[in-house]
């Protein structure tokens, strides 16, 4: 039935939610995006406010997806982006141990997800309900080499000072033009 497998999908998922809204929305705590955008050019991802819309959006988003067991690498990928992007901005030059401000934690997570990839999300989740379940070892390595390739991307993005994706939806989101030029 994988009773535990769905206990740790939904707390790990429900927690990345929590960790989510605290970004976008100031709950459970949380800065809001204002404050966690400072923050986060603080760390070198400037500008702070896009990159913490797109993290928060990112962590519930993905945290949503884990929970409910529904396209696992999709969610694994995106986390493991977001997970690896922490450790190089905040945690790498603290070492591995938590009580150092290190990596273990961040390092845990990722292996936790690329392991419900691996096992699959079970009977009990939206993918098993609709038979798409993609498991296995090698839809975890693509989950890893996504979530990769996204932190990879974030870092080039704030090590270039490019403008990020975000600011450029914003920018062309209909009736931006007529603000502009206003």
């Amino acid at each position: 039935m994988g009773l535990w497998r769905l206990t740790l999908r939904v707390t790990v998922g429900l927690l990345f939610i929590g960790h989510g809204t605290q970004k976008l929305f100031g709950w459970f705590g949380g800065e809001g995006l204002d404050g966690t955008g400072k923050i986060m050019a603080k760390t070198g991802l400037a500008p702070g406010r896009e990159h913490a819309l797109a993290a928060g959006l990112a962590e519930a988003g993905g945290g949503v997806l884990l929970a409910s067991g529904a396209a696992m690498p999709v969610a694994a990928s995106t986390l493991t982006g977001v997970m690896m992007t922490a450790i190089k901005r905040v945690h790498l030059q603290n070492g591995p141990w938590v009580t150092k401000g290190g990596y273990e934690y961040p390092l845990v997570v990722i292996a936790t997800l690329l392991g419900l990839v691996e096992m699959g999300p079970g009977k009990l989740s939206v993918d098993g309900l609709f038979g798409s379940e993609r498991s296995g070892a090698g839809w975890a390595a693509m989950a890893f080499g996504a979530g990769a390739v996204g932190a990879y991307a974030v870092e080039t993005i704030a090590d270039r000072n490019l403008p990020s994706p975000i600011a450029w939806v914003e920018d062309h989101r209909p009736g931006s033009h007529e603000r502009i030029a206003a």
